[in-house]
């Protein structure tokens, strides 16, 4: 009878999960070739093959899509040294990725990629310590982080060093340094880089103002993820402010917005509904208001 040979079961899992990756990959188009070779490397232990490799298989460029594996593979990077295998594993377990949402985890895995040189690891760090998220608030400390990481050359930190700059939250209010750092930016698609600058353009402050750059910079941010940028679009559109009013485009981005826990678009959809004499939807949107923390749609006690 063949002797069976005892396996290695964490071994055996990483290479099925490269092994089944590779299976995905064909054709012969170059990012094709080069994720098999990104395969290749990472099963032989080169720990940035793996970084690049699970940012290949969030994106599903060139291979199947599969936040699970991509979560594993970082998991290796960040062990075998890698900073950007630390910030984007942090990524993943803050959004809950491919694995279970864990904060706590995910401030410790940006702490732990921004001392290895991984800027997006000092940007995200620097958010939470902003907002007082995992962490205790300490803007002096968010700050630090993001001037550090746009020296390093992350964009986000720029965006967010910018925002700073504009409400003068931090740091002194310097409009003209604000304006540089978002354009910057926004020039690499950051949306929140592009719905700064476009609130300088709305104001005239650091730029000249222009009110159709500013919609087209809320359209873009919007487009990139941002729910802001999407609200501020929404309410250009209402009123035809640097673009021909279109009610309807605008009440669609109120909704998106509602759903993404903006209070101020709830309300705002509200309104138009009640226009639109529908009482029942605006009383909806109206309630969604209130829960998602905007008082301005609440109901008043009695006697208040």
């Amino acid at each position: 009878m063949r002797t069976r040979v005892p396996v290695n079961p964490r071994r055996s899992t990483l290479r099925l999960l490269l092994v089944s990756s590779a299976i995905a990959l064909s054709g012969c188009h170059p990012r094709t070739e080069e994720a098999k070779r990104l395969t290749r490397s990472c099963e032989s232990g080169d720990a940035a093959a793996c970084s690049t490799l699970a940012i290949r298989l969030q994106k599903g460029d060139h291979v199947l899509r599969d936040e699970m594996r991509a979560a594993t593979l970082f998991e290796r990077a960040c062990t075998g040294g890698i900073g950007e295998g630390c910030a984007n594993l942090g990524v993943a377990y803050q959004g809950g990725r491919g694995v279970k949402r864990d904060s706590a985890r995910a401030v410790n895995l940006f702490r732990e990629g921004c001392e290895r040189n991984a800027m997006e690891g000092c940007s995200r760090l620097g958010v939470l310590y902003r907002q007082g998220r995992g962490v205790t608030q300490d803007l002096a400390r968010a700050v630090t982080l993001f001037q550090q990481s746009c020296a390093g050359g992350d964009v986000l930190g720029c965006a967010h060093l910018g925002t700073l700059h504009a409400s003068g939250e931090g740091v002194p209010q310097d409009f003209v340094r604000a304006s540089d750092l978002l354009q910057r930016s926004c020039k690499e698609e950051v949306a929140l880089g592009c719905l700064g600058l476009g609130r300088l353009h709305a104001t005239g402050n650091g730029v000249l103002r222009n009110d159709s750059a500013a919609a087209a910079l809320y359209r873009r941010s919007c487009n990139g993820g941002e729910v802001e940028g999407c609200f501020q679009h929404a309410k250009v559109l209402e009123v035809g402010l640097g673009v021909p009013p279109n009610v309807d485009w605008a009440l669609s981005l109120y909704r998106e917005a509602c759903d993404d826990r903006h209070g101020e678009a709830c309300a705002r959809a509200a309104l138009m509904y009640e226009r639109f004499r529908n009482p029942e939807r605006a009383a909806a949107f109206r309630r969604r208001a209130c829960e998602y923390a905007y008082v301005e749609a609440c109901p008043k006690a009695k006697g208040a």
